[in-house]
C-alpha cells in the first residue's frame, strides 16, 4: 500500500504552496542536485514538436527520472508527481528566460496580446504513468519598453516560464485569464487532485 504522501519531483516553491494549499503532505525528490551536474530531462523542444507534446513528453520525463532517483535510493513506495509550465505564443515555445535580454524578448512577444499557458502534470504509481494538461489563456496589455526594462530587472522573470510570474508583480500587466489560474502559476489543482485520488491519496 501507498503511504498517504507523494514524492514531488520539483524545486518550485510555488507547486510547493499549491499542493499544501489541498492538504497534500510530500517530500521534495530533486531532479537535479546542483547547477554543476546534467539535467536528468533533456528540455529543449524536439523539431517538428507541437507545444502539447513537448510538455508531456518533459513532465513523462521527470516524472520517469523521479522514479528511477526513489529505486535507486530504495525510498518507500509512495506516488510520485512532477508538473512542467510552458507558455506558448504563436505556436513559439517559451521556456524559461536564458538572461535578462531573453527575457525582454520574451514580454515584447507577449504584450499586448493573448497567449497559451499549457501545464501538464503526471503522476506515478506502480508500473504506470498517468498524466493530464491544463490549458490556459492570459491577455497582457500593452507595455511600454520601460515597464518591461523595470520588470525584468526585479530578478522575477527569471526561472519563470514565458518570463513572468502570474501571482507577482505581473498580475499588474494581465487583462483577461481563461482557464486554470493555478495551472499558469505551475500545477493546476483540478486536475492534480484527480489524479492524486486516483492513486489514492485523499484530497478534499
Amino acid at each position: 500500500m501507498f503511504e498517504k504522501s507523494i514524492y514531488l519531483a520539483s524545486r518550485s516553491p510555488r507547486r510547493r504552496e499549491l499542493l499544501r494549499q489541498i492538504g497534500v503532505t510530500f517530500e521534495i525528490i530533486p531532479l537535479r542536485e546542483a547547477p554543476r551536474y546534467p539535467a536528468d530531462v533533456d528540455e529543449a523542444p524536439l523539431a517538428g514538436e507541437s507545444p502539447d507534446a513537448y510538455v508531456l513528453r518533459v513532465t513523462r520525463g521527470k516524472v520517469q527520472a523521479a522514479v528511477n532517483i526513489t529505486m535507486a535510493r530504495r525510498l518507500a513506495v509512495r506516488p510520485v508527481l512532477a508538473a512542467d509550465t510552458t507558455v506558448v505564443c504563436d505556436d513559439v515555445i517559451l521556456g524559461k528566460p536564458a538572461n535578462a535580454a531573453d527575457a525582454a524578448r520574451m514580454l515584447r512577444l507577449i504584450a499586448g496580446r493573448e497567449h497559451r499557458v499549457l501545464t501538464a502534470v503526471a503522476v506515478a504509481g506502480g508500473d504506470h504513468i498517468e498524466t493530464r494538461v491544463s490549458e490556459s489563456r492570459v491577455w497582457f496589455r500593452t507595455l511600454a519598453a520601460d515597464e518591461i526594462r523595470r520588470y525584468v530587472a526585479t530578478g522575477e522573470p527569471t526561472d519563470k516560464a514565458g518570463a513572468y510570474a502570474v501571482q507577482g508583480r505581473a498580475a499588474a500587466f494581465i487583462t483577461r485569464i481563461e482557464g486554470s489560474y493555478s495551472g499558469i502559476m505551475g500545477l493546476p489543482l483540478a486536475e492534480t487532485a484527480d489524479l492524486l485520488r486516483s492513486h489514492g491519496i485523499s484530497v478534499p
